[in-house]
């Protein structure tokens, strides 16, 4: 499957930013049907990192949400950059 049809966008909220600096951790949109090592693996090969965990949750609005945290090697801010996010 197609990373891009698993990974839909980046969560921008104050949590989500302060998670990238302190906690080398980022959020995305994910598709709902989504499983955990399909979100891995699909950012893992976007990106070129290696992930630590994933975690889900689905919010109010029915968005399945992805907390991906990053290894040591890699930093969270530095992807953050290259999306624009940061």
């Amino acid at each position: 499957m197609d990373p891009y049809d698993i990974i839909i966008k980046p969560q921008l909220t104050e949590k989500s930013m302060n998670a990238i600096d302190y906690k080398n951790e980022l959020t995305f949109v994910v598709r709902r049907t989504a499983k955990k090592p399909q979100i891995k693996q699909a950012f893992e090969e976007l990106f070129d990192v290696k992930v630590e965990r994933v975690n889900t949750q689905i919010n109010s609005r029915g968005e399945k949400l992805a907390y991906l945290k990053l290894t040591e090697e890699a930093s969270a801010e530095d992807i953050a950059v290259k999306m624009g996010v940061f």
